[in-house]
């Protein structure tokens, strides 16, 4: 087969993306914009699986996806790129994402990193990217999100969706008001998650629909056209709000004070509830050969493993391992139960 021509490749490329080539908004000039663009998302649960399709499609040139997470049965129902083989083989997030989007669009990079985003490794992953959209469902990680967003004064996107809400805000470091400024302190009390309260697909895909529109505006160019409030609507009950973010608070410990607590680690637990019945022990420095762990663990339960992850059911606990040691152990949301499980059966 003969290489393509450079002149073939451009009509494949106008081609490709000429519907929104057509967009007065984007344009020719704009398109290369985002073919030329570095993108991280934060976690690929539903939200990010949105954000990754649509923005994937719309020819970001490279997308950088960050879970820790593995694909389940309940995930289905409103995770858009995944499928029931992944939900049968236990398939990181960011894995089956990266092969999905490889399945509609190979010409752009897609970069999966199966882990958690952390204040050790945050600057390795998200330090070239222009743009970070969240797709978490946590606010320890939006505050280190936020930290280092505003620190390095690279803009993101946060995003939020349960029941049948959805809430988006767009935050330009020196121009906007950040997380902080809005939300000086995480939410007092037990947050609702899709856990415990659900969530409709169509909540997820209208935040994810809007930020990705706002992700565009911001990767061309459009400074005029975006949004500065944050916007949320009930889709159930017909509500909507909106609240200015055009300015950053005066006294903000982020924006004003230029303090990164969360950055610097400060509070943050080794071990964290991650829902669904269930701890993450964020264990590392601990490489994981699944093939001498599954012969250990054998003579105490069931085991299957793949190349990205093993899991082991003992009595009512389901433990899975990643290959840096970190694991989830669902069951129980007992701390002290999940660090004794994993004590026993993969080390101290």
């Amino acid at each position: 087969m003969s290489l393509k021509t450079k002149a073939e490749v451009g009509s494949q490329f106008a081609e490709r993306y000429s519907r929104q080539i057509l967009f007065s908004g984007i344009g020719a000039e704009g398109q290369e914009k985002l073919q030329n663009s570095r993108v991280a998302i934060v976690g690929c649960g539903a939200t990010g699986s949105a954000l990754a399709s649509l923005l994937a499609r719309a020819g970001v040139g490279s997308l950088r996806i960050i879970d820790r997470d593995y694909v389940e049965p309940s995930n289905l129902q409103r995770q858009s790129l995944f499928d029931e083989s992944d939900a049968a083989e236990s398939m990181p997030k960011a894995a089956a994402a990266s092969k999905r989007i490889a399945a509609f669009n190979s010409e752009i990079d897609v970069e999966p990193h199966v882990t958690d985003l952390t204040p050790e490794n945050i600057a390795a992953l998200l330090g070239d990217v222009q743009l970070i959209l969240d797709g978490t469902d946590n606010f320890e990680t939006r505050y280190l999100i936020n930290d280092f967003a505003v620190k390095q004064n690279v803009p993101w996107i946060y995003c939020a969706a349960v029941g049948a809400y959805a809430l988006t805000m767009n935050i330009i470091p020196g121009e906007t008001a950040c997380l902080s400024c809005l939300f000086p302190a995480a939410p007092a009390g037990t947050a609702e998650t899709c856990d415990t309260a659900g969530i409709l697909n169509s909540a997820v895909n209208m935040v994810a629909s809007t930020a990705a529109t706002e992700a565009l505006k911001i990767l061309v160019g459009a400074k005029d056209k975006i949004r500065r409030t944050m916007i949320s609507h009930d889709l159930w009950s017909n509500d909507r709000s909106e609240i200015s973010t055009a300015t950053p608070r005066a006294d903000c410990q982020t924006c004003a004070l230029r303090q990164f607590p969360h950055l610097a680690g400060d509070g943050r637990p080794h071990i964290t509830l991650c829902g669904r019945n269930s701890v993450q022990i964020h264990e590392r420095h601990r490489p994981i050969s699944f093939s001498e762990m599954s012969t250990r663990l054998q003579p105490h339960g069931r085991v299957k493993h793949n190349d990205f992850v093993l899991k082991f059911w003992q009595d009512a606990y389901e433990m899975t391992l990643f290959p840096d040691g970190r694991a989830i152990i669902k069951g129980t949301t007992d701390t002290a139960i999940a660090r004794s499980l994993y004590a026993r059966y993969v080390g101290s």
